[in-house]
């Protein structure tokens, strides 16, 4: 029996209607049996291999058999689809289709601090960990959701719950109309991961490095509940997390750094994540290849943004505007660089405008339909079920018009699990053409009917004898159009009518006239429509500019590598026993000091001319908090030793480039002081353009924030701030004394189980084991610090407990209690001459630096800020103004001596042959005001010059007009515009908070007035 491609309205609403093997029916049973050929179609199997006038046998949901010589069984409803495509119904590796919609919002952060989970029941402590999440308990069929999606191609979904950190397990589902028994195609999909504490309303974690951490632990407790069978306790969250590792991990990230920075955790505990990107994986490509991760990625294309205005284009800034052009190249990279990934539908709109855009931009034909079908069903496990059109598998098929990502193509048909779904009505009259149109009692009217092809809905309209807009909607045969015929009726007439003959075609109906009364209308049609509202169809401008590292203004297109350099004739300030040498020449090669004389000659080096100029050792600061993403303080607790800003070094910071126009070359990038034992902190050098990883100090010992004072005690924090230990000076010793206590029984309790290998196995606990590391002397203390009395408390805290303090920072009283800290063997880092700025400091004098220094102490001025940081060769010079140190050891105030508190003095702070090749040429005496920084040169790489500066600053003015007139074009040639929106962020202080759902939460680049500070100022 044949039928045409337009089943009867019986048949259509019979599929799938039958019941479910286990369900009861109330009524006559209709089980028939579902057979459907299809035949003379082109049938894409996969993206290797299409059919020419094939056949594609359907029975019972599943495939039956497909190829050129397929014999069609008897009883099947045969369709012919000569001139027609099928292929395989895309898959999408990530949705919330069909589960609770999520409320945003979690706690408010003024309210009452909340310490524990309100969950009830044996689950995990925290409420963002919720592997017990099981999509098939919450699943429910949402079958206007599933329309829009069907319509867009898709036939099955990986529904994904979007809330928490650790978030549960997905379930992959069809999405056919029916009950959820049938559209689940498999539970256990995937386990899922952020670094987005979603609705949970406790504190911790308040920061990306308390996410970070609060996962790590999670999996160490998890081996631990493995380990012991369950003994200690019994945990649901654990025991599924467990069960879980066994399915496909699928870690959702925001951004390029987040997918580095979730890869680290994959690689310390065994796991190869799929990342679910953000799109911008063409910034760091070499990276995310590196991670031997497959990626699900969106189509989030940014739309361009409407810069006509000169001040509204100045809230953009040049990240923004190239992202803008370069994200839609992201999925052709991809394909080049040879990584695996699917595409999504999340977080994007105007699905198939991107994905032709993607593909105009270079993405294959080939890898876009691979990277919607073979490949989400590949890394989903289930391409034995969906994904291709083999025998055995799901009867997932799409219908189309023509070659499926043919501008003009349209989706006819999507059938899933053999259900029929008509996408495009292709067996509807088309309407467009040009009209008669008669109104009773009103002159003849010419009427154009236009529209993209014959089964669309979406029409133009025009009445050429008169000025008309008419608007006109369609539903099946019934059709109605509105407007106005100036000159000829007074207002609005409404017509409302029918097709009533197709050969050739006419519609009729009722029009109902302005003043009331109803006549009669006739439309007969004349001849086919010449679109007149047709525009000379643009392509989008396909050159582009480049990526650049880090990806903001005076990045470098390509890196700069070390050079042999030789720099002639100038003042050296060695920090040695030298002292400063006249007249003299350093030689740099392979990233290290060679050769300090006069007059030296070296074959092949670049002679740089320092006459005149001044060269040092380049400048360290002890106490920073650039580079930081999300986060200075993991505030919610008073220890957070396990939380480490090693973990969130944000590469694409601005400040990075001042500073080492400022001298600076390595940063001790701290945590806050929120809280009495902070995070653990990172030192990295400057190395403008590298990852992250590769801005750490190599082989550096690790250092820890501790605090004291008014943040600890939360003195400024609000009323609501009264609830967490401690909240006097007094409970800040206590929580010290508690937490070393806590390290040396945990410690003792890992050394008896290493030894013996006897009972349980002790639980790892990270917060722990970092205080441990102080205590065996592998992890040393940096302490915000103003008033004596703490001071002494803390010394005295740390003799009774067995450990030192390596550096009071800050302590502006430090001039009181020197004598006290150099017996204790403690170094002070402090600021110039602050003072009064609080109540704590209200004794601070800037003599503070001079009398620690004439005391014997190892003395360091820090900048504590990011624009401080790039004066710190000033700051170095108030020494000289306050207290008459020499300007020599004023000068290693800022070089040697941060260098010997951080423990890399036998690599830097000095200028002497072996070390490593971290110097600065100045143009003046560098503690002058007038001093600038001409080369600032780190592992022998010039990473700032002056001279190459104002050509960058060039470059970026260039850059940008280039990039706004071409927003301007492409709102010219119809694109659709947004409003500018300044991306917020902060230059984090000691006292800085974090909230998620904040104004930095949407982005991870630490941008300063949006326009990197205008971005040509330094």
């Amino acid at each position: 029996m044949k039928k045409s491609l337009l089943f009867t309205l019986f048949l259509v609403s019979g599929f799938g209607a039958y019941a479910q093997e286990t369900f009861p029916v109330n009524g006559v049973h209709d089980k028939r049996p579902d057979l459907y050929v299809f035949t003379h179609a082109t049938i894409v199997v996969n993206a290797e291999t299409v059919l020419q006038n094939a056949t594609m046998v359907i029975r019972d949901k599943k495939i039956e058999s497909v190829g050129t010589a397929v014999q069609i069984p008897q009883g099947a409803v045969v369709t012919d689809l000569k001139g027609k495509f099928i292929y395989p119904a895309f898959i999408d590796a990530f949705t919330s289709y069909g589960l609770p919609e999520i409320k945003v919002g979690g706690r408010n952060f003024r309210a009452t601090p909340q310490f524990l989970s309100n969950k009830k029941g044996a689950y995990n402590w925290n409420e963002a960990i919720v592997p017990e999440y099981d999509a098939t308990k919450y699943f429910q069929v949402d079958e206007k959701k599933a329309n829009d999606l069907r319509k867009l191609g898709f036939g099955s979904v990986n529904v994904v719950n979007r809330d928490g950190i650790a978030r549960g397990a997905s379930a992959l589902v069809n999405l056919a109309n029916g009950k959820e028994n049938e559209a689940m195609l498999s539970g256990q999909a995937s386990s899922n991961y952020s670094f987005n504490k979603g609705t949970s309303s406790q504190d911790y974690p308040s920061a990306l490095m308390g996410c970070i951490a609060l996962l790590r632990q999670t999996y160490y407790d998890a081996r631990w509940y493995k380990a012991n069978n369950g003994k200690v306790e019994y945990n649901i969250s654990l025991d599924e997390l467990n069960k879980q590792q066994s399915i496909p991990q699928v870690f959702e990230v925001d951004n390029v750094l987040d997918i580095l920075r979730a890869d680290k955790i994959g690689d310390e505990f065994g796991v190869q994540y799929i990342f679910k990107s953000g799109g911008d994986e063409y910034k760091r490509l070499d990276k995310v290849k590196a991670t031997n991760g497959a990626l699900i990625v969106p189509l989030n294309f940014p739309k361009p943004y409407e810069v006509e205005d000169p001040y509204e284009a100045m809230q953009i800034n040049l990240s923004q505007l190239k992202n803008w052009e370069l994200a839609p190249t992201n999925p052709a990279q991809l394909e080049k660089a040879g990584i695996k990934f699917a595409i999504t539908s999340a977080d994007g709109q105007d699905f198939w405008d991107n994905l032709r855009k993607a593909i105009e931009f270079g993405l294959s034909e080939k890898q876009a339909l691979k990277s919607l079908t073979q490949v989400p069903a590949e890394l989903l496990k289930v391409d034995d079920k969906v994904g291709s059109l083999k025998a055995g598998m799901y009867a997932n098929f799409i219908i189309t018009s023509s070659d499926l990502f043919k501008k003009d193509n349209l989706i006819l048909e999507n059938w899933v699990q053999g259900q029929r779904l008509v996408v495009t009505d292709a067996g509807q009259a088309d309407l467009r053409g040009v009209y008669d149109l008669k109104i009773e009692g009103v002159p003849l009217i010419k009427l154009t009917i236009n529209g993209k092809n014959a089964f669309t809905n979406e029409y133009s309209v025009q009445a050429d004898t008169v000025k008309a807009k008419p608007a006109i909607s369609r539903l099946n045969d019934m059709v109605n159009l509105n407007f106005t015929l100036k000159n000829v009726l007074k207002g609005n007439v409404a017509l409302s009518g029918y097709i009533s003959g197709k050969e050739p075609l006419q519609l009729k109906g009722t029009a109902v006239l302005s003043d009331g009364n109803s006549v009669a209308w006739v439309a007969d049609w004349k001849e086919a429509a010449k679109d007149v509202q047709k525009k000379d169809e643009t392509k989008s401008d396909l050159s582009s500019g480049t990526v650049t590292y880090p990806f903001i203004a005076f990045g470098f297109k390509d890196q700069p590598k070390a050079e042999k350099i030789l720099i002639k004739n100038t003042t050296v300030w060695t920090n040695e026993k030298d002292g400063k040498l006249e007249n003299t020449d350093v030689l740099i090669d392979a990233g290290k000091i060679i050769q300090i004389g006069k007059k030296l000659s070296v074959a092949g080096a670049k002679e740089i001319d320092g006459t005149g100029k001044h060269l040092t050792a380049g400048i360290i600061d002890e106490h920073s908090h650039i580079a930081i993403s999300r986060g200075v303080n993991e505030s919610a607790q008073s220890v957070t030793s396990e939380v480490r800003i090693g973990d969130v070094i944000n590469s694409e910071d601005i400040n990075i480039y001042r500073q080492l126009a400022g001298g600076v070359t390595s940063s001790h990038l701290l945590h806050g002081s929120a809280n009495a034992i902070g995070g653990q902190t990172q030192l990295i050098k400057l190395r403008w353009g590298k990852s992250p990883e590769e801005l750490k100090f190599e082989n550096s010992d690790g250092f820890i924030k501790f605090a004291l004072g008014e943040n600890v005690k939360q003195s400024n924090w609000g009323e609501n701030q009264r609830t967490r230990f401690p909240q006097t000076r007094m409970g800040v010793e206590q929580v010290l004394v508690d937490a070393f206590q806590r390290a040396k029984e945990y410690q003792k309790q890992q050394d008896s189980f290493n030894k013996s290998k006897a009972g349980l196995a002790p639980r790892k606990d990270l917060e722990l084991d970092a205080l441990v590391e102080i205590l065996n002397k592998k992890r040393f203390i940096t302490c915000h610090s103003y008033v004596q009395s703490e001071i002494n408390m803390l010394m005295h805290v740390a003799d009774s407990m067995g450990f030192k303090v390596n550096t009071f920072t800050h302590i502006l009283e430090g001039y009181k209690v020197a004598d006290k800290m150099k017996a204790h063997g403690a170094a002070g880092s402090t600021f110039s001459d602050w003072w009064a700025y609080k109540m704590e400091v209200k004794d601070a004098i800037p003599y503070n630096g001079a009398i620690m220094h004439s005391t014997g102490l190892l003395v360091a001025f820090n900048s504590d800020d990011a624009e401080m940081a790039r004066r710190l060769n000033q700051e170095a010079a108030k020494a000289v103004k306050y207290g008459n140190v020499s300007e020599e050891e004023a000068w290693k105030f800022v070089t040697l001596n941060p260098a010997k508190m951080l423990h890399i003095d036998n690599r830097v702070g000095s200028i002497k042959v072996g070390k490593d090749a971290d110097v600065v040429l100045w143009s003046n005496n560098p503690l002058s005001v007038y001093a600038k920084a001409e080369k600032t040169i780190v592992d022998g790489i010039v990473y700032f010059d002056i001279e190459q500066d104002k050509q960058m600053q060039a470059d970026v003015k260039a850059e940008r007009a280039r990039l706004i007139q071409k927003m301007i074009d492409a709102k010219t040639k119809g694109e659709k515009t947004q409003k500018p929106m300044r991306e917020q962020a902060f230059d984090y202080h000691c006292d800085s908070e974090y909230h998620f759902g904040g104004a930095e939460a949407d982005t991870d680049y630490n941008y300063r007035y949006g326009l990197e500070h205008k971005e040509n100022q330094h």
